[in-house]
Parts: C-alpha cells; structure tokens; sequence
C-alpha cells in the first residue's frame, strides 16, 4: 500500500474514531497521526485474530483501521485526558 494510501485510510479512520469516541475530532494532523497509528494497530489486532489486516483502499480495511483507531483514541484520551481550553 502506497504512503499516500496510508495518509487516505488514516485520515478517514482517524475521523470516524473520533465521531465514535468524542464527537469530535482532535485536529487534522492528530486525527491523521491516530488514524494511521489505528491502521496499525487494528491490522496487528486482526492478524492476531487469524484474519487478514489492512490491505488496501477497500472497505474492509476501513473497518479494521477504524476499530484500531478507536483502541488508539480511547488510549489516548484515557493517558492525557480532557483538558478544558
């Protein structure tokens, strides 16, 4: 898979694990960074499960990414909490 794919996939799974986490989003580099971390991560995960991980542009990997990105943002808000501006 291409970096620019990468950028692509994480920045659509980091956007819809924010929705699902806090209804709102960090920022476009944190949820490009969370969401690319998340691709990682849930591809890890679902290699562990015995199914294939992140493999592409496809729906599929869409979901295995949001799922990872969602596990990231939960770890990230439960490490450096809500701070209120």
């Amino acid at each position: 898979m291409s970096f620019l794919a990468w950028i692509v996939l994480g920045l659509i799974a980091g956007f819809i694990g924010s929705k699902i986490v806090n209804s709102t989003g960090q920022g476009l580099i944190i949820d490009i960074a969370l969401g690319i971390v998340g691709a990682v991560v849930g591809g890890f995960l679902s290699n562990q499960f015995g199914q294939p991980g992140v493999s592409g542009l496809n729906l599929y990997s869409l979901l295995v990414a949001t799922v990872g990105a969602v596990v990231v943002l939960w770890l990230y808000h439960a490490l450096v909490g809500r701070r209120v501006v």
